[in-house]
């Protein structure tokens, strides 16, 4: 099991390392087409809807062809999309580009998560949050670098090109090492994939919504917070987000053994109660050295949160884990989606710090359906 644990570990590594290459190099993204703020941040959300249109019916294909063929397809569609970002000449072009590469992205969410459930299951012991743990580890060195790349003056395409080969060798590996799973026949009134989700899986999934909104929050708005709220030096102001973003990390690589201790409930509580408590010293700022310490803590707090929620969903009694993903990832989802322009319209509208206490909301709602989900968890434990 020990390769097949790596294989999924390159798929979620592959996806956040090739992300962040591009995504540091946005404002060269920019330069090349002639972008403005409102035109970038219009092929961003094309590549966005592209994802959440795909990860609805991810579910059905994962359920007529199997996971493994599912991660194979779309990790090499997405792979190949990159060194593509700097090719063209028009906006249009760039434009169907993204909306392939959301397709594919999403569809790679959710069925490389679907593989991580079946690993899971097959070690007998909570190990999802390393795999997201694994991702994130990818975000940080495919941001150091397009750091690099940027500093040594790399074409774009060079650049995109030899991350992208370099991806492909470990993928094709990975290939032959992915877990396969059965691959169901039913009749299209059978077919759970036209099932609304129960209960359970709906607060699962407003669960996923409420973090990911603030993931995607504190990415987007972090160290503006930081620079005009704060009024931190151009230097000081990244290390909100880069104190957010270490903690995710550790908080997951350390969030399996978190999940042995506590029990999946109890640590979504925790860990809720953290975040909650890190963006009430996010709001309330006494200093610039407290704003980052509470946005490292919301960073720990949010780290398991998706994880356990992907794992619980993929272990739903009644249904596949395709499916179970595919539902709570499309809800979790949307918040990326729908965060960052209501956050702006509320901060343009007042200020950007009354606009976060929106994101504060979501947290206290996430930690009500968490302690409610502790509480059944331990009434039908007596």
């Amino acid at each position: 099991m020990k390769n097949n644990r790596l294989a999924v570990n390159i798929f979620f590594f592959g996806n956040g390392f090739l992300y962040t290459n591009w995504i540091s190099r946005l404002p060269k993204l920019q330069e090349l087409y002639s972008l403005d703020y409102s035109l970038t941040g219009i092929v961003l959300l094309i590549a966005a809807i592209g994802a959440l249109i795909a990860m609805p019916f991810t579910g059905y294909l994962i359920i007529k062809n199997g996971s493994k063929k599912i991660t194979i397809l779309s990790g090499l569609i997405f792979c190949l999309t990159i060194p593509f970002i700097p090719v063209f000449h028009e906006i249009w072009q760039l434009g169907i580009l993204f909306f392939l590469m959301g397709l594919s992205t999403g569809t790679m969410d959710v069925a490389m998560n679907a593989q991580a459930v079946l690993v899971e299951n097959a070690y007998q012991k909570p190990i999802m949050s390393s795999f997201h743990a694994v991702f994130s580890l990818g975000c940080t060195l495919g941001a150091g670098s397009g750091a690099l790349f940027t500093y040594l003056q790399t074409p774009f395409f060079y650049h995109l090109g030899l991350n992208t080969i370099i991806v492909l060798l470990a993928v094709f590996w990975a290939i032959n090492n992915l877990v396969p799973d059965k691959i169901l026949k039913m009749s299209k009134a059978e077919d759970p994939s036209f099932r609304l989700p129960d209960k359970k899986l709906l607060a699962l999934g407003i669960i996923a919504f409420c973090c990911m909104l603030g993931e995607g929050a504190m990415a987007d708005w972090g160290t503006n917070y930081m620079k005009y709220i704060v009024f931190s030096e151009p230097g000081f102001a990244p290390l909100g987000l880069a104190s957010f973003n270490l903690t995710m990390m550790i908080g997951r690589f350390l969030g399996d053994k978190g999940r042995v201790l506590f029990g999946d409930h109890k640590l979504l509580l925790i860990n809720s109660l953290i975040a909650i408590i890190g963006m009430v010293i996010v709001l309330f700022p006494v200093h610039e050295i407290s704003v980052i310490i509470g946005f490292a803590m919301v960073g720990f707090g949010l780290s398991v949160i998706v994880p356990i929620a992907y794992s619980k969903s993929g272990t739903m009694e009644g249904l596949s884990p395709g499916v179970g993903i595919a539902m709570v990832t499309t809800i979790g989802y949307a918040g990326f989606i729908i965060g960052p322009p209501i956050i702006g319209f509320i901060a343009d509208w007042t200020t950007l710090r009354i606009a976060l206490f929106f994101v504060f909301g979501l947290f206290l709602i996430m930690g009500w359906l968490s302690f409610i989900q502790a509480k059944k968890a331990q009434f039908s434990n007596l």
